[in-house]
């Protein structure tokens, strides 16, 4: 499984969103987008999972174009968190995540979707909230139930949008290990992120936009002090503990 990103461009009316985008994702790539607000993050996502119409450039999943995709196929080859998800309907937590099961389902679950949604559940610590309403959980409890519902999608291909925004830190490292581990069983795993020192303790990519374009992309060695002073317009310092490398902002550029 690949995704091939060719001379892609978007624009909202008259403003370039992404420009001349061209990058490569396998299985087994957790890709960490980083950039600053306003740089494209979330846009690129969008226009991978066809929430975006794309014009200009290409992209390819698994060798087939994008645009040959059913909707119903990509749903099942796709999963994707956005950055926020309001709540309205008058759900469960159970029956929430058991929507992630939708691409796959009739009318009725089969004992196997009872039983993965429950095994989930316990995995991101949600069993204790499964007949709860969705409207009685905090935001951080409603962001680990749906990378739930998108993880029982048994997507190829997951795309998260901040998923660790609104998390407590036992609980960022728990999802982040969870990703990484799904990851190493073959998933692409796709996620935009503001936290510098997350994405330089378990993402194998990382992608730099600035301003719509793809400023730098590589392994670890693209934190250097120099990419982040161009990247955020900040002043900050490089340390190696553990062979674990740590970027501390120190000031803005004046």
């Amino acid at each position: 499984m690949n995704i091939e990103i060719n001379n892609l461009s978007f624009a909202y009316k008259d403003k370039l969103a992404l420009d001349d985008i061209n990058l490569t994702m396998e299985s087994g790539d957790l890709v960490t987008i980083l950039g600053p607000n306003g740089s494209g993050k979330s846009t690129l996502l969008k226009c991978i999972v066809s929430i975006l119409k794309t014009n200009d450039g290409a992209i390819h999943i698994d060798g087939r174009s994008q645009k040959s995709y059913t909707p119903r196929e990509l749903s099942q080859l796709i999963a994707y968190i956005p950055q926020s998800e309001i709540c309205t309907m008058e759900l469960n937590v159970f029956d929430t995540v058991m929507l992630g099961r939708k691409p796959y389902i009739g009318w009725h679950s089969s004992q196997e979707d009872l039983e993965k949604t429950e095994r989930i559940l316990l995995e991101l610590d949600l069993e204790e909230f499964a007949f709860r309403s969705m409207q009685t959980l905090s935001g951080g409890q409603r962001q680990r139930v749906y990378i739930a519902r998108a993880m029982i999608q048994e997507p190829k291909i997951l795309l998260l949008d901040e998923p660790t925004a609104n998390l407590d830190i036992y609980h960022q490292l728990k999802v982040m290990e969870l990703l990484k581990k799904l990851a190493a069983e073959g998933m692409i795993i796709i996620l935009t992120e503001h936290d510098i020192n997350m994405a330089s303790r378990y993402a194998s990519k990382v992608i730099m936009l600035r301003n719509g374009k793809v400023f730098n992309c590589g392994d670890n060695s693209v934190f250097s002090e120099e990419n982040i002073r161009n990247l955020y317009d900040i002043h900050a310092s490089i340390h190696c503990l553990h062979d674990q490398i740590y970027v501390v902002p120190e000031s803005i550029v004046k």
